[in-house]
């Protein structure tokens, strides 16, 4: 082949690699993927998805790892096996750090955050999305036994154990354990139950258990739309036993660091996840048994951001 041959062919491929420079130097610049922990109840889910998707559309590449136990999910933050996670602040306190001293929301997610810092995990901003532990109970049931807070649940527990008939509450297995959990509580409100009293089940379990008189009362999250779709009542904390747990964004340093934006787009979706809206979420999917994905979908949509 000549050389006069050859010069066009070289200018046509010189003019195709500076094109492909100019749309590579024109995207945005993100790190290979970014993975995406969550855990295993239905609130954890939709977070996920609407992030997972959310971020998609902007150019991200997220896998998801679902179902992930609270120490595990924290272990793989910590051991860069995940770059980003929905937490809460109270599992920050007490379960990451073994803080027990109470404090404001205001006062745990600085804590954290602080505590945090160290190990190369950034706490972003808190949603205004309090989603703690609390004890709740049929309505009718409720309000014939004259139980509204914990210590009127606590005395009525204690008064069946002299009765042939004991009172039965529904527990997950991780609270059961936690240092958060079942047995510190019970200490505070002088609560005894005997190992055959409490039954431990799947996190989703305990709605229907209590809906259903399988338990007389039982553990569930306030933000859960089955507590208002089961016509369940939550029972005041008198004591202040149980945190504030805001759930919360939490991302590796070097993550943010890679993505520049990251912070910005993560934020912005956790300013929009309040109480009213989590529990909507929840209950259109275990009530309404819509699918996870659908109900994330059109979140996003309704708010245009997708």
């Amino acid at each position: 082949m000549t050389q006069a041959l050859l010069f066009p062919r070289w200018r046509k491929l010189a003019r195709r690699a500076l094109a492909l420079a100019a749309l590579l130097l024109a995207a945005p610049a993100f790190a290979a993927g970014l993975v995406l922990g969550s855990k295993n109840f239905t609130e954890q889910h939709l977070l996920s998805e609407i992030t997972s998707e959310y971020l998609n559309s902007k150019g991200y590449q997220v896998m998801r790892k679902p179902d992930l136990a609270t120490v595990i999910l924290r272990n793989a933050l910590v051991n860069r096996q995940l770059d980003l996670a929905w937490d809460y602040t109270g599992t920050g306190l007490i379960i990451h750090h073994g803080i027990q001293k109470k404090m404001s929301s205001e006062e745990a997610y600085a804590t954290v955050k602080k505590l945090d810092e160290p190990l190369g995990l950034i706490w972003l901003n808190p949603a205004p999305l309090n989603n703690t532990y609390a004890l709740a109970m049929r309505r009718v049931r409720a309000e014939a036994e004259g139980v509204r807070t914990l210590s009127d649940l606590a005395r009525r527990v204690n008064e069946s154990n002299e009765s042939a008939k004991r009172w039965q509450l529904g527990f997950d297995m991780e609270f059961a354990g936690r240092p958060d959990g079942l047995k510190p509580m019970q200490q505070l409100y002088g609560m005894e139950l005997s190992r055959p009293q409490i039954r431990q089940m799947d996190p989703g379990l305990v709605y229907n258990a209590i809906r259903d008189g399988f338990v007389d009362a039982g553990l569930v999250y306030t933000t859960d739309g089955r507590v208002k779709g089961f016509d369940l009542v939550v029972l005041q904390d008198d004591l202040g036993y149980f945190p504030a747990y805001a759930a919360t964004p939490v991302v590796r340093r070097e993550t943010l660091e890679a993505n520049p934006g990251l912070a910005d787009e993560l934020n912005k979706l956790a300013a929009l996840m309040d109480n009213d809206t989590m529990a909507a979420l929840n209950a259109k999917v275990d009530i309404e048994h819509r699918p996870v994905k659908e109900v994330a979908s059109e979140f996003l949509r309704q708010r245009g951001l997708i």
